[in-house]
């Protein structure tokens, strides 16, 4: 963010917030890591919720009734997905949050969603080009997930790995209908993938929590994953005729908390009605 943590502080109380709530509101960006499991579960979960809410901002502007209604559902699933997953974060973090606390009384460097999916919309190409992105590597997330030693986060994978494949499938239909149209929907998609390709290699990175969490049978082999999303990707790309961009100048941070502003706003929306009344129950 652009903003240090002083400043988020003070907008934070000069803002929609009315009483803080007793837990904390947000983690330094640098605080060591004391829960990698909790660390991991904000992670995956952060991932769903913001590309939900993203996602969400369609409903009422898609190009047609029928992608209106599926991009609304397939926001529906994502929310759900991070409802469980932060959920169980919560428990395992023991400190009395439960998924909304973690969803609405979190500042933006406490959130650990990777950078692609906090993008702003854009066009509609700009949309499905990220959700496609995302789609692929979720799908093959959960796979492994579904497989692994924690229980709870196996049965959580099983579940979304259903519906996920749903959303690939969807995704990356309308990839090939954009890139492999009109001269013009070619254009934007194209324009659309070489905007968002430099936030994609974060989401295979290996660190410590990942290592952390290893131990604790949550295994997950990224360079595996990302040889089979290459293929995957590759494969739709080149049926919507599209030119893969260049791997060069990644931009990494979202895993610890440095994330663009597209996220603050974001946020503001999203967390503006239970910041306003803390402590309400619908």
């Amino acid at each position: 963010m652009a903003h240090d943590e002083q400043d988020i502080a003070a907008a934070g109380r000069s803002g929609v917030v009315n009483k803080a709530p007793d837990y904390q509101i947000g983690a330094p960006r640098r605080t060591p890591i004391a829960n990698p499991l909790f660390e991991y579960l904000l992670r995956h979960g952060d991932d769903r919720l913001v590309l939900g809410h993203r996602l969400s901002e369609w409903c009422g502007h898609g190009p047609i009734l029928e992608e209106d209604i599926a991009m609304a559902n397939v926001a529906l699933d994502l929310i759900g997905h991070a409802s469980t997953l932060l959920a169980l974060a919560g428990e395992v973090e023991g400190q009395g949050r439960n998924e909304d606390a973690l969803a609405y009384f979190r500042d933006g460097t406490a959130y650990r969603n990777a950078l692609l999916v906090e993008q702003p919309n854009g066009d509609f190409a700009v949309t499905m080009v990220r959700q496609f992105l995302f789609d692929a590597y979720s799908v093959l997330l959960w796979d492994q997930l579904s497989r692994c030693a924690h229980e709870q986060l196996a049965a959580i994978a099983t579940k979304s790995l259903k519906e996920d494949q749903y959303h690939l499938r969807h995704s990356s239909e309308w990839v090939v209908r954009l890139g492999d149209g009109t001269d013009e929907s070619h254009a934007r998609t194209q324009q659309a993938l070489d905007a968002v390709w430099r936030f994609t290699a974060e989401l295979f990175d290996h660190d410590a929590v990942d290592e952390a969490v290893a131990a604790q049978g949550v295994v997950v082999d990224h360079a595996a994953m990302r040889s089979l999303w290459d293929t995957m990707v590759n494969d739709v790309l080149h049926r919507a005729t599209l030119t893969r961009p260049a791997d060069g100048g990644m931009r990494r941070g979202g895993r610890d908390g440095r994330h663009t502003e597209s996220l603050g706003h974001m946020l503001a929306t999203m967390q503006s009605v239970a910041r306003a009344h803390p402590g309400a129950t619908w």
